[in-house]
C-alpha cells in the first residue's frame, strides 16, 4: 500500500510569511499549492513551485473560497457556476506557473471551509468536478461524504486524505478552525499509523470514525508542523 505525506502550503502573501515551507518541502511528497484567493500571490506561487521541483515534490492546486481576509475558513452562499469558475481561474494559474518550471499539475485540493461544503453538500462537489473536467487530475478528499460519492460518479479518482494534525467530529467531519494549534508529533504519528493499518480515528468524543488515509495532510500553518511532518515520516516510512 502507497501512502504520500501531502502539506498545504505557498501560503505567504507579499512580505507577510505562513509557514516553514523551507522546512517542509524535503519531508513531504506532495505539496497543495495555495493560488491566491485564500493565501498567497503570484510570487510566492512560482517560488513555492520551484521549490517543489528543487526537492522532487509533486504539486497540487489548493484553491479557495474567494476569502483572502479570512484565510478561506469562513462559509459564504455561492451558485455553482460561479464556484466552478472561481477554481478553475485559480487552478489554471498554478498551472500556468507549473508549466513554466516544466512541471504537470498532481492534483486539485479544495481548501478550507471550500472543502468542507464539497464533503457535505452534493452542489459544491459537483462544482469541484466541473473545474476538474477541465483539468483531468485526481480529486483529494475525505471518505463517506459527497467528496468520495460525487467526485468518482462523476469518473474522477478521488484519492482519501487523512488530516494528522486536525480534530474529527463523531459524525467522522473535520473541525476546520481559524487558527490551527500546536499538535503532540509524537500523538500525530501514532493517529497515522492507526488510520493507515485500520482505517480508524479517534473522534472528539472519544469513538471512533472510519477515515481513508492514500494520502497524510500536514498544514503548514500549524505552529510545529515540522516537528508533526518528522514524527509522521519516520512513523509510516515503510509505506511511503
Amino acid at each position: 500500500m502507497g501512502v504520500t505525506l501531502n502539506c498545504d502550503m505557498g501560503e505567504a502573501f507579499g512580505l507577510y510569511k505562513m509557514g516553514d515551507d523551507a522546512g517542509l518541502m524535503p519531508l513531504i511528497n506532495v505539496a497543495n499549492v495555495a493560488c491566491g484567493f485564500h493565501a498567497s500571490d503570484f510570487n510566492h506561487m512560482r517560488a513555492t513551485v520551484r521549490l517543489a521541483k528543487q526537492h522532487g515534490v509533486k504539486v497540487g492546486a489548493h484553491p479557495s473560497l474567494p476569502d483572502l481576509q479570512g484565510f478561506g475558513r469562513r462559509e459564504m452562499k455561492i451558485s455553482r457556476e460561479e464556484l466552478a469558475n472561481c477554481i478553475i481561474y485559480q487552478v489554471g494559474a498554478l498551472k500556468g506557473f507549473l508549466e513554466a518550471e516544466g512541471m504537470p499539475l498532481n492534483h486539485i485540493k479544495p481548501h478550507g471551509s471550500l472543502y468542507g461544503m464539497a464533503a457535505r453538500m452534493e452542489e459544491m462537489a459537483h462544482a469541484v468536478c466541473d473545474a476538474a473536467d477541465v483539468f483531468q487530475v485526481p480529486l483529494f478528499g475525505m471518505i463517506n461524504t459527497m467528496h468520495q460519492k460525487t467526485y468518482g460518479a462523476r469518473g474522477h479518482r478521488f484519492v482519501a486524505e487523512y488530516y494528522t494534525d486536525l480534530d474529527y467530529t463523531a459524525e467522522g467531519g473535520l473541525i476546520i478552525t481559524r487558527e490551527h494549534a500546536a499538535k503532540d508529533p509524537t500523538e500525530a504519528a501514532a493517529r497515522s499509523l492507526r488510520a493507515i493499518r485500520e482505517g480508524k480515528t479517534l473522534s472528539v468524543t472519544g469513538t471512533d470514525v472510519a477515515v481513508g488515509a492514500e494520502t497524510i495532510c500536514v498544514h503548514s500553518d500549524t505552529p510545529n508542523a515540522v516537528a508533526i511532518a518528522l514524527a509522521v515520516r519516520g512513523a509510516i516510512s515503510s509505506y511511503l
